[in-house]
């Protein structure tokens, strides 16, 4: 009961899917951005910045800003609680899991208010 509490999804299933689809956001996002430098030889700062002035691509970058930080937090989780068990390695194992899901769950919640802050200038 209690890594369906720590867990990001309701089960295996969920997070596995919630996975492939922010992998998908990401890998679009890339491909995007790539293409746009490559398509845009003599880029400067006024062409980026208005790129990122429109409303598509401030939903995009923070569609692509929550896929990072929900991949990484079940992929860390997944990790983290493979390797730092109590069967394996005692109850420090468990304290030590707790204590780094919970800075790994600040730093995300960090990252992503100064992400919106960057996006959307508030």
């Amino acid at each position: 009961m209690v890594t369906a509490v720590t867990s990001f999804g309701r089960s295996g299933l969920y997070d596995w899917l919630i996975q492939r689809v922010s992998a998908v956001v990401l890998a679009a996002y890339t491909i995007f951005l790539v293409l746009y430098v490559l398509l845009h030889p003599e880029l400067d700062y006024g062409q980026w910045k208005s790129l990122y002035e429109q409303l598509w691509m401030r939903v995009f970058s923070l569609v692509t800003l929550v896929s990072i930080i929900v991949h990484a937090w079940i992929g860390l989780w997944s990790v983290l609680t493979d390797y730092l068990t109590a069967r394996t390695m005692g109850a420090k194992a468990v304290v030590a899991r707790v204590l780094l899901q919970v800075i790994l769950g600040a730093v995300a919640v960090t990252y992503t208010v100064w992400g919106v802050e960057i996006l959307w200038g508030l």
